[in-house]
């Protein structure tokens, strides 16, 4: 293993670190808050999206998970289905009329109507669910590992898989994943940092550092970052956490 993998190793489990700066000589990007809204504490945010003036969150820990539409400037549940145990739910995306959420360790993902919430399939997959998202012809999946998993939306048979690398070396726990303007966000667990991966190649070629979004009051009853939403018809791009009181508009500032 080179250095700059022990130093990204040791990075994914150290909030508020970045060694990965002098290891990769990557851009790092701050941000500008332009709006808070409320958030509901209890949710334990695993998935994140915003399609047609909808929010769509998914939620997690066995016997709590559910998903869920959310109204965005008030942070009130409009629409919730529970998932009943043992499934510990993880990320969510939407495609065309299904809402498709994977779990974590039971290797099971269902799909539901959109509009009802009304199961409608399922599917199995092996190993674990982290994030999901889509790039309008794919599902991306991530699973914790360095790699991102490309399904077939209709069949949900896997394509291929991409290797995700800094400087060449393998960054892993990638979780929440969001598809923005071409790029794959993803949030690296047990961070404040997003990476920016580019989808053909694998390479992450920028941060984001989203330390400070809390209070250190507020974080003392939250958990990590987690949660990426982005409003493509009006460029807007949201953050949250899981059991994190408020969800974040921001703008991107490089450093």
């Amino acid at each position: 293993m080179t250095l700059a993998a022990v130093i990204i190793m040791f990075a994914s489990r150290a909030p508020g670190f970045a060694p990965w700066r002098q290891a990769a000589n990557l851009p790092i990007y701050g941000y500008q808050i332009v709006h808070v809204y409320p958030h509901d504490p209890k949710a334990f945010t695993q998935g994140l999206q915003y399609v047609d003036g909808v929010l769509y969150e998914g939620t997690g820990q066995v016997g709590q998970s559910s998903i869920r539409k959310v109204e965005l400037a008030t942070g009130k549940v409009l629409q919730q289905r529970d998932v009943p145990p043992p499934h510990f739910g993880e990320g969510i995306t939407v495609w065309k009329n299904d809402l498709i959420e994977i779990t974590w360790q039971t290797h099971v993902a269902f799909v539901y109507d959109r509009a009802t919430f009304q199961p409608k399939k399922q599917f199995t997959f092996p190993g674990e669910g982290w994030g999901l998202t889509q790039d309008a012809t794919t599902l991306i999946m991530s699973d914790g590992s360095d790699e991102l998993r490309l399904l077939d939306p209709v069949t949900f048979a896997e394509k291929r898989r991409i290797k995700v690398t800094a400087a060449g070396a393998p960054l892993r726990n990638l979780n929440e994943l969001e598809y923005v303007n071409g790029e794959i966000f993803a949030n690296v667990w047990q961070t404040d940092y997003i990476a920016r991966i580019a989808p053909d190649t694998g390479k992450v070629g920028a941060y984001i550092d989203l330390r400070g979004l809390l209070t250190p009051a507020e974080r003392q009853n939250a958990d990590v970052l987690n949660g990426i939403a982005y409003d493509a018809a009006h460029a807007r791009l949201f953050v949250t956490g899981k059991w994190w009181p408020k969800l974040f508009e921001i703008t991107l500032v490089k450093r």
